[in-house]
């Protein structure tokens, strides 16, 4: 037996720091959750996130915009109207003389036409443009999604891991008031009740570190779903991991050609590549000068009076054949052509990897039995009793604690690591063919 003078006081001070460390932790854990929880799904969440992210809807304007660019590249240049007329006439002592007896005024009009097809091919070029804008939507909705599904999942089985510390935590809660009362009659050493109550100040820290963990995740889903004023619960049904097919059931080669379909960020290259083709096809044009048409009326300043006269007008490309333009344009092809086939090797490489690491969480999952973690639990109230009956030791109580907890976040961590490699591999391909 030890007396309460025979501890070490090295013991009584680690205690102190642990239950004040614990204390700070939770007293501000609880003011960060003052605000209100809401109970959200997977599915309403990505509802919420479409209808309201704001990074989304922004980049969604992009689109319009460039879809308004085609309808300028489709019109035609406006007619030129000249008017000119006299100030004053000396000989009737006039001003602004432009009467059709002493008067003198002209009338002229221009009309520019674009040559070797530079309309539609800007108009071509303005579609390859809202295109890009589309592709550039699509692929940040893609990411987007994912960090919000991949956040969730991460944030949902962290706070299940919370649940059982909950559950140990409210165990050994208990235990201690017993021990409390039992001490102070001496029937159990302090040594007993300090290492009891030790272990329960080490599981309220690493609860309040896991929460703390979950407060960023959260603090991300709110900036997702634009919701600053609530905290999120987040629900899931309980089999949403073993719903969901084996990745095995897939063919890489068939994943890696959806993605050559689907993955938008590639799409966005070749629309580079097309863009850059058309423009050099644009510039080739440029170099062919446009012509320019009118007609002129002068009442009384040339050879006759009412003199009519047709205009053409043309640029004598002597010196500017636009070269320089053409020249570069074509390098840009050259460019476009190396960055399309270095994002097929990006799409190929993260297809693989993604898929590698969804078989592999598959095989270790496969290798548990589902009802391993209620067996366990069952189990945990069973010796939670036989240590109160003092059938067991209290050594005994914290080996078989500690093997819980870590049991049940290796479950809970293992689910995760599934998860995040399914969506992963959603991501990698560009379309959701794995899913709940």
């Amino acid at each position: 037996m030890y007396s309460r003078d025979s501890q070490p006081l090295h013991l009584t001070r680690n205690v102190a720091k642990i239950f004040a460390c614990c204390l700070f932790i939770l007293l501000t854990g609880t003011s960060v959750h003052a605000q209100d929880t809401l109970h959200i799904t997977l599915q309403e969440a990505e509802k919420q996130f479409l209808d309201k992210n704001l990074q989304l809807l922004a980049e969604k304007y992009n689109v319009s915009i460039a879809r308004a660019q085609i309808i300028q590249a489709k019109l035609y240049n406006n007619p030129n109207l000249q008017l000119s007329g006299n100030i004053y006439n000396p000989d009737q002592k006039k001003w602004f003389d432009i009467s059709n007896r002493t008067g003198q005024y002209e009338v002229g009009i221009q009309q520019m036409i674009s040559l070797a097809g530079k309309r539609n091919k800007q108009v071509k070029i303005a579609q390859t443009n809202a295109a890009m804008a589309e592709n550039s939507f699509f692929d940040l909705l893609r990411t987007l999604r994912f960090s919000l599904r991949s956040n969730f999942y991460q944030a949902y089985f962290l706070q299940n891991s919370m649940s059982a510390y909950a559950e140990q935590i409210s165990s050994l809660e208990r235990m201690d008031a017993t021990y409390k009362d039992l001490q102070t009659k001496g029937l159990v050493t302090l040594k007993d009740a300090v290492r009891l109550r030790s272990l329960l100040y080490s599981l309220k820290a690493e609860r309040t570190t896991m929460q703390n963990q979950v407060n960023d995740l959260e603090a991300e889903i709110q900036l997702l779903l634009q919701n600053n004023h609530v905290w999120y619960a987040l629900d899931m049904p309980a089999d949403v991991v073993a719903s969901i097919p084996s990745v095995r059931q897939t063919s890489l080669q068939s994943l890696i050609d959806s993605a050559y379909e689907n993955r938008q960020d590639l799409a966005l290259a070749k629309n580079n590549q097309l863009y850059n083709e058309q423009n050099y096809k644009l510039q080739k044009a440029v170099a062919v000068p446009d012509l320019t048409l009118g007609a002129d009326f002068d009442k009384r300043g040339s050879f006759v009076n009412n003199a009519t006269f047709l205009t053409v007008g043309m640029d004598l490309p002597f010196f500017n054949r636009n070269q320089g333009n053409i020249k570069a344009a074509k390098y840009g092809i050259d460019q476009t052509r190396l960055q399309v086939q270095q994002q097929q090797m990006t799409v190929e490489n993260e297809v693989q990897t993604a898929y590698s690491k969804a078989l592999n969480t598959d095989k270790m999952l496969e290798s548990i039995d589902p009802g391993f973690r209620k067996d366990f639990e069952q189990l945990l109230k069973n010796v939670t009793d036989n240590f109160l009956k003092k059938n067991i030791s209290l050594l005994e109580l914290t080996d078989f604690y500690d093997s819980y907890k870590e049991n049940v976040l290796q479950l809970n961590q293992l689910q995760n690591d599934r998860m995040q490699a399914i969506e992963t591999l959603n991501f990698a391909v560009g379309k959701t063919l794995f899913n709940n």
